[in-house]
């Protein structure tokens, strides 16, 4: 079995994100707090309880470099919270938001993160050593409806959004005095703070879950309509791919290599998308493997059996009495992060959260048949 280890945390999970490290983990159970617990002979033990937000938290993420945790929440703030002596000392960060902020991510360099929020707006943060908070500055009037996620490209400047108006977005976000212009940024660096660098209209619907592969060549994000989008060469000729699933839709993704990605969301159970030797991506399989187990003979009719056959979902028996076991998660998962103490360019160990208030810790090192493509 790919789950390695299950950890019953609260009723309910928000989002979570680990320590550099991988000892600590911190975690809401779905209301204004962040709970830190840390293992401590194969137990977790909760060590510190951050208490400032005054709403549900919606984002957290743990910088890897300055072990720093960035949070924010439906009561439009966000803090950053430093390890001291003492505990965690939380720092203000200026959003200037008048709706509920979505999601958070720390950029590679650490220099600055993102923030997504219902007021259609992404807010870049930076730290001004004079004052000691916080500042940001705020992509404006580029979306249409919330921004529900945002992922980083690997040089810092790139940015990619997805929004409840069904568009993924890449924008610039350099600012002078916190970026320095390198070789290897390429033409990133010669792009204004907001500029719009590609807008993809794949999805007609809700669209969430936005990620960079390692090299920053390939981008995928999901939709509401039980579609994963695949696109390379992020620019003027981008090159899109569409993989239709017959399940439930996903709402988060996260690459293992530039081959390999993991989605998750409303079917309870990460599904695996690979990528062949031409770059042509399709799904493998799911992670999870569950049986169905019947206690009785088949009572539905004919025609609701090839009612259930047409549209896909034979897993879903006619009848009523066959029940699939349980697997590692009992309801939706709604974050996925990779596993690894620095990038690399394959990642075999992951972990998810989900509303049933578990954290699934997922190795595919004994998975023979998705090994080649990682």
């Amino acid at each position: 079995m790919a789950a390695t280890s299950i950890h019953k945390f609260a009723q309910c999970i928000t989002c979570h994100a680990w320590s550099p490290d991988l000892s600590m983990i911190a975690l809401c159970p779905n209301n204004s707090e962040v709970h830190i617990y840390k293992l401590s002979e194969d137990k977790w033990e909760k060590v510190h309880v951050l208490q400032k937000h005054d709403q549900i938290v919606s984002g957290i993420d743990w910088s890897s470099r300055s072990n720093k945790i960035v949070t924010v929440s439906h009561d439009r703030n966000s803090y950053v919270w430093n390890q001291e002596a003492s505990g965690w000392v939380p720092t203000l960060v200026i959003l200037r938001l008048n709706r509920a902020a979505l999601c958070v991510q720390w950029s590679p360099k650490e220099n600055k993160f993102a923030v997504g929020s219902g007021a259609k707006t992404v807010c870049i943060c930076y730290y001004e050593q004079e004052n000691n908070w916080w500042v940001s500055k705020l992509i404006r009037k580029r979306h249409d409806s919330s921004v529900t996620s945002i992922a980083w490209h690997p040089n810092n400047i790139l940015l990619a959004t997805t929004s409840t108006d069904g568009k993924c977005r890449v924008f610039s976000t350099f600012i002078k005095g916190v970026d320095a212009k390198d070789s290897a940024m390429g033409n990133s660096a010669d792009t204004k703070f907001g500029e719009q660098i590609v807008q993809l209209d794949l999805c007609f619907c809700w669209a969430f879950g936005v990620r960079w592969s390692p090299s920053g060549n390939t981008l995928s994000y999901v939709g509401h309509n039980s579609m994963i989008y695949f696109v390379d060469e992020v620019g003027p000729s981008a090159a899109a791919q569409s993989v239709a699933i017959r399940d439930l839709p996903l709402r988060d993704v996260s690459f293992l290599s530039e081959r390999m990605v993991v989605g998750v969301g409303f079917d309870c159970n990460p599904m695996v998308f690979v990528a062949d030797e031409s770059g042509l991506w399709s799904f493998l399989r799911f992670l999870d493997e569950r049986k169905a187990a019947s206690s009785s003979a088949k009572y539905g009719s004919q025609f609701s059996e090839a009612f259930g056959k047409f549209y896909g979902q034979s897993k879903y028996s006619a009848n009523n009495n066959v029940e699939q076991s349980r697997g590692a998660h009992d309801n939706c998962i709604n974050c996925i992060l990779p596993l690894a103490k620095q990038r690399k360019s394959s990642v075999t160990r992951f972990s998810t959260s989900g509303l049933d208030g578990k954290v699934v810790i997922w190795d595919l090192q004994k998975q023979e048949d998705l090994l080649e493509y990682l």
